[in-house]
């Protein structure tokens, strides 16, 4: 079927976006600290799998990553930069944590009638045995990206502080943020292992998918602000808004 990856694509974004806003309307700011840990998760699988979209390949794994980044702008908004900072390093220790506790699942001997590790191409090892490089470069471009978001967001919010200008800090603060994120990754992980050119494209249209991604997530960041104000104004005392 003609453009179906680039359908599937955008029915991506609205499920991955709208189940994060699902989450903090059924579960408040909770919500949002267990969809970061859950998303920094799957985008380290997804990221395996390789697609065709507007004629680029590209990795999956963006869109959810991309929704880390929109919760913690949530949180700076109504609950201020320490609750942010917060949920990063949950995000960071869910990450680590995860990627342990899986290399020693798979140090375990399978037994003879297993099917996911014993035979054929060990798909479990496929999916879990992250390279060092891969594993280091996803860390630090987590973690350093998204301290700058935080930061970058209450800069911008100081500048750009009222309500209808939240889509300004929003996108300024993750977009330049998404570039740090790829350029250490891809730096830290890839480069050396593919020629210069090669190695830019990859910079490049990693870059361009995560830039599109934050600028559709605008709409979802003055969603999650309604609904603060429609069910949790009179809850959430740590609020900042």
């Amino acid at each position: 079927m003609l453009f179906k990856n680039e359908l599937l694509w955008v029915v991506l974004i609205i499920v991955n976006f709208g189940v994060m806003l699902l989450a903090y309307r059924l579960f408040g700011k909770l919500g949002l600290y267990a969809w970061i840990g859950i998303a920094v998760i799957l985008a380290n699988i997804q990221v395996l799998k390789t697609v065709e979209l507007f004629t680029l390949v590209a990795t999956l794994g963006n869109i959810i990553y991309g929704t880390t980044f929109l919760a913690t702008d949530i949180l700076s908004e109504v609950y201020g930069k320490a609750e942010a900072k917060k949920a990063v390093f949950m995000g960071f220790f869910f990450m680590i944590g995860a990627t342990a506790v899986m290399w020693i699942c798979l140090q375990l001997v399978p037994y003879i009638s297993d099917f996911a590790q014993f035979k054929r191409n060990s798909s479990l090892e496929t999916i879990f045995a992250i390279m060092p490089r891969i594993a280091l470069g996803s860390l630090s471009a987590y973690l350093v990206s998204q301290l700058h978001d935080v930061w970058a967001f209450a800069f911008w919010k100081r500048i750009f502080g009222k309500p209808h200008q939240l889509w300004i800090r929003n996108n300024l603060s993750t977009m330049v943020s998404q570039l740090i994120d790829s350029i250490i990754f891809c730096t830290v992980a890839l480069l050396g292992l593919y020629e210069m050119n090669v190695w830019f494209q990859i910079l490049l249209t990693t870059y361009i998918l995560k830039l599109i991604v934050a600028a559709l997530d605008t709409p979802f960041v003055y969603i999650a602000r309604k609904i603060y104000f429609k069910y949790y104004i009179n809850k959430d005392k740590s609020a900042v808004i």
